[in-house]
């Protein structure tokens, strides 16, 4: 008589009823990175589709940890939660109105200046045409071609320029509208979304999520306070040097560059070329606007070697090629918003890639080069050659 074919099997069936293990059904690793870059892909759409509902939800969660500890500290003094909450808003609304008022003024002065500078700038755009007539041979355009095509271009434009304007301010009006709102909300609910990510999470590993969480919320305020600490000291060492130059405009070409300092390389180009140029035009002197770029590079310097580093270095640190990544991403996912908030974003990336063992070899590749290094170098490879005596050099003086 053969057995039922019930209890009839291969010995590894055996095995597994024995055991009473299921095999596990693992797929190739093809087939798990094309998951993996579907999911990608399908996230980066939701995200660019999104952008009206996720933009103001970002910005607010960025602004609510800078406001945290404000509102703690009146709480604990005994205040209300709703009044801690709405003074720190209205400091904060003041703050980026008196903002506005400098930079109104600024433009104001720059916007009356304007024809004086386009006459000189008609002047020298001449001066070059001829140069490059006698050198090169090209054809000199007189000013009525200029304007003409200028005017016609701007004739083309006009209707979409003018449609983009209007969608534009529409759109940041309603995000600055909804950004206290959801400040508010972040700040008067914390305790709530806290109770809200604990129940995802079984009772015995609550206290180890409790402690990542405190510590990725503190690295990441400790890293935004320190980023606007360097955007102030940045302003007002670039403010000094311009004023000492008796350059126009000075208060708001420092703010301007300080801002765009944090983008690495990129932003100290496009924060010196504009306040030289400028400088070039008013005053006629290539020395001067020389001078102009040597203050911003000579500030930038400070910034990338002693400011940042002291105030921000030993929390959170991001090596420039990641920033510059993450610039183009933004803006290629948001636009100048996603810019603006790339640098905080990967900042925040960080943090939670090194709470974790399983993603820190990630946040270890974000992080700047200055952090550590795994490898072993040769002890003959770090003699220095002639840059490095130099800089050396340079150091101890």
């Amino acid at each position: 008589m053969f057995p039922p074919l019930a209890t009839r099997g291969t010995p590894h069936s055996n095995v597994s009823q024995q055991s009473g293990s299921v095999p596990e059904a693992r797929l190739a690793p093809v087939i798990h990175y094309t998951f993996m870059l579907i999911g990608l892909s399908l996230l980066v759409y939701v995200l660019h589709k999104l952008d009206g509902i996720l933009l103001p939800l970002f910005f607010a969660a960025l602004l609510s940890t800078l406001l945290l500890p404000m509102v703690s500290k009146l709480e604990n003094r005994g205040w209300p939660r709703i009044l801690a909450i709405i003074t720190a808003i209205l400091l904060l609304v003041g703050g980026v109105v008196g903002l506005g008022v400098v930079f109104g003024a600024q433009i104001m002065d720059l916007k009356a200046e304007l024809p004086l500078i386009q006459q000189k700038m008609v002047v020298y755009l001449d001066q070059g045409q001829q140069w490059l007539h006698d050198r090169l041979g090209m054809r000199i355009m007189s000013k009525d071609e200029i304007i003409d095509s200028s005017l016609s271009s701007a004739k083309k434009s006009a209707g979409g320029f003018l449609g983009s304007t209007i969608s534009t301010t529409a759109g940041v009006l309603s995000v600055l509208t909804l950004i206290p709102i959801y400040i508010f909300c972040f700040l008067y609910y914390r305790d709530h979304m806290r109770q809200f990510m604990f129940r995802f999470v079984s009772p015995d590993k609550r206290t180890a999520v409790l402690h990542t969480m405190d510590s990725i919320q503190a690295v990441v305020q400790a890293y935004i306070t320190g980023l606007l600490m360097v955007i102030v000291i940045v302003a007002i060492l670039n403010g000094i040097g311009l004023l000492l130059l008796g350059v126009k405009f000075a208060i708001f070409f420092a703010i301007f560059a300080s801002v765009l300092a944090v983008i690495p390389y990129i932003g100290i180009l496009v924060g010196a070329t504009i306040p030289a140029l400028i400088t070039l035009v008013e005053t006629g002197s290539p020395g001067k606007a020389a001078a102009v770029v040597g203050v911003f590079v000579f500030v930038q310097f400070l910034e990338g070697n002693f400011i940042t580093p002291m105030i921000t270095g030993s929390k959170v640190s991001i090596n420039p090629m990641a920033a510059i990544v993450a610039l183009i991403l933004g803006g290629e996912l948001w636009g100048t918003p996603g810019m603006i908030l790339s640098i905080p974003m990967v900042a925040v990336l960080k943090v939670v890639f090194d709470s974790n063992k399983a993603t820190e070899p990630w946040g270890f590749l974000l992080g700047d080069v200055t952090d550590g290094e795994d490898t072993k170098k040769d002890k003959s490879d770090d003699k220095p050659g002639f840059l490095g005596k130099a800089w050396h050099m340079l150091k101890r003086i």
